[in-house]
């Protein structure tokens, strides 16, 4: 059955309205038509079958005819803070991570960032970002599409950093390993973590000396050296595969 995002808000009682996007998508794309059933999830975990009653314009409506929680949402909330790389990079991070489960991306200029541009600038990335994590939510079945938020500097990142079980920063120049680490936390309830990463270069030694002021703990990832687009997904993987779903039976 396909499956439509919609937000929160466009759930009301039993009925369902579908944005501009969505309808086009239902109606010109897959040629549904009234009285069609679709999968429907809310961006929070639930999930409908909706029946359509509708299709006008620019707008669809639909009525609800059962709902239940989301099966495929992990019960580690990862949040990646990702230092922004080059060219497309970025773009292929946000996907890789969304299927492997993350809640929230936080993108960071950091020192070794190539990519300079206007907040204004950046705002339009933001966007673009948020548009490949709903791709790819609905892709791999997932019922909560990951929150990208507009860039900021690391420093004020560190700061304001959220709150989080375990707060780890990946860097090359660790000799502790992540997996160590991994142990040393499993002695007690890791429910929700917060991973940054460096951009290309990787994170600069003083900026890690701020993240570890904030509570952070430095990790490394082994004996080579991995791609910034590398590095957060193996990260999250590890994660997921140590407190979260990843390697878990299908439901």
């Amino acid at each position: 059955m396909t499956r439509f995002h919609v937000r929160p808000e466009a759930v009301e009682a039993d009925r369902v309205l579908f944005d501009e996007q969505e309808t086009r998508h239902l109606s010109r794309v897959l040629r549904l038509r009234p009285g069609d059933s679709v999968q429907v999830v809310d961006g929070r975990g639930t999930e409908f079958t909706v029946r359509l009653e509708s299709i006008e314009g620019r707008t669809a409506a639909g009525t609800i005819l059962t709902r239940s929680s989301s099966v495929t949402e992990s019960p580690l909330a990862v949040t990646l803070a990702q230092g922004i790389p080059k060219g497309d990079k970025m773009e292929w991070i946000v996907r890789t991570v969304t299927e492997l489960g993350v809640v929230r991306v936080l993108p960071l200029v950091t020192e070794r960032t190539i990519v300079r541009l206007e907040p204004g600038r950046w705002r339009d990335r933001a966007r673009r970002w948020q548009r490949v994590a709903k791709e790819a939510a609905k892709q791999c079945g997932r019922a909560v599409i990951p929150t990208v938020e507009a860039p900021r500097p690391l420093q004020e990142f560190a700061g304001a950093a959220p709150a989080a079980d375990l707060r780890l920063c990946l860097w090359e120049g660790e000799r502790r390993g992540l997996s160590e680490i991994l142990d040393d936390a499993a002695r007690g309830p890791v429910a929700s973590v917060l991973l940054a990463v460096g951009p290309e270069g990787g994170l600069a030694a003083r900026e890690v000396e701020t993240l570890v002021a904030q509570g952070f703990t430095s990790a490394g990832l082994g004996p080579r050296i991995l791609r910034t687009e590398t590095a957060g997904p193996v990260g999250v993987a590890l994660l997921q595969g140590r407190f979260g779903d990843v390697g878990a039976p299908r439901p």
